[in-house]
């Protein structure tokens, strides 16, 4: 019986790390207190593993922020500008890397392929030096080796390391895998002290080999590893990923994603190197329903014929990191949709349970209470709705585009507003207190009456708009003191959703979203945000955006149904929000922000199935909006990702105003006006990174809006933050719009006496 686990969540079942960061970077606890924690969680973690049956339980995949981050440790990969002088790197590198600190910027973040995790981008060009100078692999697989416990040591791969992007700075048109030979010696030395410790397997994993590559990158990966053979002789080596042109020799096994990679059964049938380990990942990493046991069996029977009785390991399709941490903190749960979920924890135990039933072992009452469960959300009425149902399908036949060009619509929307050149705004939020949080709880509870929340929340918006108009801000926002998430806010209030209490899923650093359950048809049974857009409006006669998430980030951000498309369900959302829009509208907002940050990160990995993902969320998102009045300007936000590849899909969304993410990606997104790509609406790059605590200058933002100027026109340029300001804190946040708009009025003075 042989079962394995890609990875596994790290923030803990309580978000125990998320604390205890917090509370290291804030100065209330010592670099040893944070140690203890992260120890006490990694032993709880393989102890779970080892107790539940696994057998190749992975070692390295918790980390402090991000691992990709640990790869750049460990390859001493560090930015000059963080002054680090080699040795061992240590806590106050490593976070001013992933953070930054008052002097210097952090390094890039973006999403890691079509995940809403975050990683650290590394910095890498020609004149890098590389030193191996993080032993944390070799050390967590020695500590857990100290509780008797035999684990896989997970490391990023040489490939999917290097395929990133050229540092700022570096020539475009140099090739990151030349540094493969650079870094292959200090791989090869971490490889060694891993043997030396009486490490048998190792997994690398190597995701980027499910994108569509050409024979370069295919080439670099057969040299890494047949540079590798000698050094890993000894040792078994899985690697994680899709096999397609993959090397055999030296290589003892592959895992690959069954779950979401549906072609890759049929390249297993077509051929499997004979004498290796398939580790099949037939539960899924990437949702929480329970696994249809039943067909997980048969498929696993069926590849054993292809690979050979006793090569198959049964493994999930990728790390557990993507997934909620353990259903049995879920007290306050539906119980019957309950019954229709796997958090890590228990897939776990179906990765054990399907591991048995394999090798002659079927547990018939796991295998029984599995079935009941499907056999219950197949036939429960609470799933379908018919008018939904209807409503969705009518959508079909129409581009919903609104009535007239943008190029028409935003003279009529600036003769409504009045807006000076390089108009300022925020993309939302504001920062969340501890005492706003504390009331949203109390009134959650119970604790205090609707008349007293409403009170308490209507001061924090008032607090949050005199705050704008202080500051001079042009078009504000009421700073959304009643939302504990931008998509489990509205999940609460849409039908076929479900929430969790303790569902939460790591985003970036100590950053936890937990992602509503989204198990039925949606619909929207009243008005969402009207009461309080309408309250913020009436304390300030400058315009004041509604704020909405968009239909394609609810579904991305959201832990979606499997048994229909998911172009369905986000049409359903897209009503919804259609619904929303209107009465926003009804009500006298002139300005109506509907975010779609999570667009790009749904696009799917191989180019040949993007063109029809792009197709249906961008016509979700135009659905949203097609009936409204030309005089009222719809906005749209998009957070950390590239978005040059997808510059037309997003032209195609047909929003008056575009805020996007700029600052912490080198303003990479400009390019793609500089190379001809002409933008006719509104359009915001961000200024200033948000999560970084560092304050940038006035001179600075002033420098990155001149950078804009020279690609952008005039009048089509506003002037925001890269994202929303929930997670910062007001010391933070005043200082630095303060700074923002100081720069836009700066660049106004000076535009106008250029004229």
């Amino acid at each position: 019986m042989a079962s394995h686990i890609v990875g596994y969540p790290r923030m803990g079942p309580k978000r125990e790390i998320k604390f205890a960061l917090e509370s290291f970077w804030d100065g209330k606890s010592s670099a040893e207190d944070l140690q203890k924690v992260a120890a006490e969680l990694r032993t709880s973690i393989w102890k779970q593993m080892a107790d539940a049956g696994i057998k190749h339980i992975p070692s390295n995949t918790f980390s402090y922020y991000d691992q990709v981050l640990d790869t750049t440790a460990m390859l001493g990969a560090v930015p000059e500008r963080y002054g680090w002088n080699g040795g061992e790197i240590g806590f106050d590198t490593y976070f001013s890397m992933a953070r930054g600190n008052s002097s210097v910027p952090a390094m890039e973040m973006t999403k890691w392929f079509d995940t809403n995790y975050h990683f650290i981008v590394p910095e890498l060009g020609p004149n890098v030096n590389f030193s191996y100078a993080s032993h944390k692999a070799v050390n967590e697989f020695k500590e857990a080796k100290v509780l008797g416990i035999e684990t896989v040591p997970v490391i990023v791969g040489p490939v999917s390391y290097l395929l990133s992007k050229p540092a700022k700075g570096v020539e475009k048109s140099f090739s990151l895998l030349s540094l493969i030979d650079k870094i292959l010696p200090i791989y090869k030395e971490v490889v060694t002290e891993l043997k030396e410790a009486g490490a048998t397997w190792i997994q690398f994993d190597e995701p980027t080999l499910v994108l569509d590559l050409d024979s370069h990158h295919l080439q670099a990966f057969t040299h890494a590893y047949s540079e590798l053979e000698s050094t890993v002789s000894g040792l078994k080596v899985l690697i994680e990923t899709y096999f397609s042109d993959v090397p055999a020799e030296g290589v003892a096994g592959f895992g690959f994603d069954l779950v979401r990679g549906t072609k890759t059964l049929d390249l297993v049938n077509a051929g499997f190197p004979s004498g290796k380990y398939l580790f099949a990942g037939v539960v899924d990493g990437r949702n929480i329903w329970a696994n249809d046991l039943v067909v997980s069996l048969n498929t696993l029977k069926s590849l054993e014929d292809k690979v050979g009785k006793g090569n198959i390991v049964v493994s999930t399709s990728c790390s557990l990191l993507h997934t909620a941490v353990d259903l049995a903190n879920e007290t306050k749960l539906d119980k019957e949709i309950k019954s229709w979920l796997a958090f890590a924890a228990q897939k776990v135990k179906e990765v054990n349970a399907l591991a048995k039933a394999l090798s002659g072992e079927r547990d018939e009452a796991f295998f029984f209470s599995n079935a009941a469960a499907h056999s219950s959300r197949k036939f429960s009425p609470r799933v379908t709705n018919e008018n939904v149902q209807k409503a969705a399908a009518s959508l079909k036949g129409s581009d919903h585009r609104r009535a007239t060009n943008v190029s028409a619509r935003l003279p009529a929307q600036q003769q409504k507003l009045g807006l000076p050149v390089l108009p300022t705004t925020t993309s939302g939020s504001f920062p969340q207190t501890m005492d706003l949080r504390r009331v949203r709880r109390e009134f959650k509870a119970k604790k205090i009456s609707e008349d007293d929340y409403v009170k308490s929340t209507k001061e924090e918006i008032n607090k949050v708009v005199k705050l704008q108009e202080e500051l001079d801000i042009d078009v504000l926002v009421h700073g959304e003191p009643e939302r504990n998430d931008m998509v489990e806010y509205f999940g609460e209030q849409l039908s076929g959703f479900a929430f969790t209490v303790n569902g939460w899923v790591q985003s970036y650093g100590s950053r936890c979203v937990k992602p509503p359950i989204i198990y039925g048809d949606v619909s929207r049974p009243k008005a969402m945000t009207v009461f309080w857009s309408s309250m913020a409006q009436s304390m300030t006669k400058r315009p004041m955006k509604g704020m909405l998430t968009g239909p394609v980030t609810i579904l991305n951000w959201s832990f979606v149904r499997n048994d229909q498309p998911r172009s369905e369900t986000c049409y359903q959302i897209a009503l919804a929000i259609k619904d929303e829009v209107e009465d926003l509208e009804r009500a006298g907002i002139t300005v109506i922000q509907i975010d779609e940050a999570a667009l790009r990160e749904g696009l799917p990995l191989r180019k040949s199935e993007q063109a029809s993902y792009l197709e249906w969320a961008v016509h979700s998102f135009r659905i949203t909006n097609c009936s409204v009045e030309d005089t009222t300007q719809i906005h749209t936000h998009m957070c950390y990702s590239n978005f040059n590849d997808i510059i037309h899909s997003i032209i195609n969304m047909d929003a008056d105003v575009i805020t996007i993410e700029n600052s912490r990606s080198d303003e990479k997104l400009l390019s793609v006006f500089r190379e001809g790509v002409k933008y006719g609406a509104g359009i915001g790059p961000g200024v200033y990174d948000i999560h970084s605590p560092r304050i940038p200058s006035t001179e600075e933002i002033a420098d990155r809006i001149n950078k804009m100027l020279a690609v952008l026109e005039t009048d089509i340029l506003w002037v925001n933050p890269d994202c929303g300001l929930k997670t910062r804190k007001y010391t933070e946040v005043n200082p630095a719009l303060s700074n923002m708009v100081a720069a836009a009025k700066l660049l106004r003075t000076q535009l106008a006496s250029a004229k």
